[in-house]
């Protein structure tokens, strides 16, 4: 895969980022001065403060279903996930996710000059994590309180590839086709409209990048939300029955944020493996692989190729793996999550 030459972020950070985002309230240029970002056109200002740049702007849906979005924004200003406890170098981070196949992999598998964003980056653990090797990443949430933690443990470990700042994905700040991959991993769920966010976000994505997303599981999130309703109706008692809630192994405050995170959050939708090679089609995205794998008895390995196509198989056998995340877990404490990655299609598809 061929990649463009990474944005320079720790160099003239602030001009260099002008030069790739737009007002997010009406889609023109920005300039920017000091500690602003103006939109030329509608007249718009965005303060930068605390080295984030606030470029949060609501939603202007023209549907009547109810937006979340604020909901979901006071419960992670006052409950941001995942912490930084006992992290306090890259060492720490670098030790962290390496215990994770997954992100492990994905970090050996990104050339380090790749340019990524990830949307709804939380504390942006894995932002700061994906900086280490040499590239660039911009991660962003609606959550000042989150991204206080991941500006913090940048600034602190002086990772001049992270960047940070506050944005609403549903009126994105970044032009369209920068990036080589887009991470939207465990977000689109708590939305009011998910497909609608997703192809917002796509258009981000350069012709013959990459997306990355995950999602609750319809099937698989089954156990999760009969905890839940177990926790609510008993006033929380029973808490081993999610085994991460008694682990001694992991500190108190990694306890709580984790059984809000999963039990207590205002909003969540479920989906499943079919259901996003749907909307990929619809969004003229191409599938890559799943993670459970689209097609029963496709194991994953250290070994798997994420950015590798593999067929998406039929609809009978997108189902029966639908069935399968029910009955098995990939590992501890995902709580019936899966993870699809998509391709943009190149120019000349």
């Amino acid at each position: 895969m061929a990649y463009p030459s990474p944005i320079p972020l720790a160099e003239d950070t602030q001009q260099s980022l002008a030069g790739i985002m737009v007002c997010p309230n009406c889609g023109n240029q920005l300039s920017s001065n000091s500690d602003l970002f103006t939109c030329k056109t509608c007249d718009h200002t965005f303060e930068i403060s605390e080295n984030i740049p606030r470029m949060f702007v609501p939603n202007n849906f023209e549907f009547s279903r109810k937006d979340v979005t604020e909901d979901i924004k006071a419960f992670y200003e006052e409950t941001p996930f995942p912490n930084y406890d006992d992290l306090e170098t890259t060492s720490d981070l670098v030790e962290k996710a390496r215990g994770g196949v997954f992100i492990h992999m994905l970090d050996q598998q990104l050339p380090p000059s790749t340019v990524v964003l990830e949307c709804g980056c939380g504390t942006g653990q894995l932002t700061n994590f994906l900086s280490i090797a040499n590239r660039s990443v911009i991660g962003t949430d609606i959550c000042l309180n989150s991204l206080r933690l991941g500006e913090n443990f940048r600034s602190n470990n002086n990772l001049g590839g992270a960047y940070f700042m506050q944005m609403n994905l549903f009126r994105p700040v970044f032009k369209q086709g920068i990036f080589d991959l887009v991470i939207c991993n465990g977000v689109l769920h708590h939305t009011a409209d998910p497909k609608s966010g997703l192809a917002r976000i796509s258009k981000l994505v350069r012709p013959g990048g990459f997306m990355m997303i995950g999602l609750y599981h319809a099937w698989g999130r089954i156990p999760a939300k009969l905890r839940r309703k177990i926790f609510h109706v008993t006033g929380d008692k029973f808490l081993s029955l999610d085994s991460r809630n008694v682990n001694p192994n992991i500190s108190e405050a990694k306890r709580q944020a984790w059984f809000l995170d999963q039990y207590k959050n205002p909003h969540e939708s479920h989906h499943t493996i079919t259901e996003l090679i749907r909307w990929l089609k619809d969004l003229n995205l191409e599938f890559v692989r799943s993670l459970p794998s689209s097609i029963p008895g496709r194991p994953f390995t250290p070994q798997t190729r994420l950015f590798e196509p593999e067929p998406s198989g039929t609809k009978v056998e997108n189902i029966m793996s639908d069935m399968g995340c029910l009955l098995t877990r990939r590992r501890e404490g995902e709580n019936g999550f899966f993870t699809v990655i998509a391709r943009r299609p190149d120019n000349k598809s």
